[in-house]
């Protein structure tokens, strides 16, 4: 009965996946239409381009961001996505360019401002990274995980009840965030609150974060 129930959830799930990929590629060829119509259309472009990069298509998500940006490059979302695909790819100095051309076009944009302190962070740039998190929490509020990232690094930075502020943040916002539970309970234990933070890593178990496990099993006899 397991093996036919554990047949049953993969069959399903890759009848969704293939689904997807179905509706997708018929999106792709409305798109395909609309430009053939209207080939100044910058947001067929974008749209075709999210598309494809949804499916893995890097290269032809890359000719599609960068034809919208030349008919609009007036519109920081074009170079933001654009940003993200760059860093997928490996392209840092590129993505940081484009990150920051989004910002300054509009300096409200707080997606922009996490991504790039994401980066900053990659590349080193500790400091940074916390100015654009928190800018982007000025931004919005209400996106818990721009907090779980910022909570982590100032962990990482020895700034653990900054880091539990932030985790408390985020769980405020999104209570069955697995992480940010276990990512709190790691900062409580680096302070001596032991009992707490089992509490926390057993949560996180509950939620499905299962790295909380090892936690557990360590600490928490």
């Amino acid at each position: 009965m397991k093996k036919i129930f554990i047949f049953l959830f993969f069959f399903l799930f890759s009848l969704n996946l293939f689904a997807q990929s179905y509706n997708s590629q018929k999106t792709i060829e409305d798109y395909n239409k609309v430009i053939e119509l209207n080939p100044r259309n910058s947001i067929a472009y974008y749209n075709r381009g999210v598309l494809k990069d949804d499916l893995g298509d890097k290269k032809g998500a890359m000719q599609d961001y960068n034809k919208a940006i030349e008919l609009n490059p007036q519109y920081a979302k074009y170079y933001n996505n654009r940003g993200v695909l760059k860093n997928d790819l490996g392209d840092k100095k590129g993505a940081m360019q484009d990150y920051n051309k989004a910002i300054e076009l509009n300096p409200q944009y707080a997606n922009a401002y996490y991504n790039r302190g994401n980066l900053s962070r990659n590349l080193g740039d500790e400091q940074g990274a916390i100015q654009d998190y928190s800018k982007a929490i000025e931004l919005d509020s209400k996106d818990y995980g721009v907090y779980v990232n910022r909570g982590n690094l100032k962990h990482d930075l020895g700034d653990k009840k900054g880091a539990i502020q932030d985790y408390n943040e985020a769980i405020e916002l999104n209570p069955k965030s697995g992480i940010a539970y276990y990512n709190r309970g790691n900062s409580k234990y680096d302070l001596g609150n032991l009992s707490s933070a089992c509490a926390d890593w057993r949560k996180a178990g509950e939620l499905g974060f299962m790295e909380a496990y090892e936690q557990i099993k360590k600490y928490c006899n």
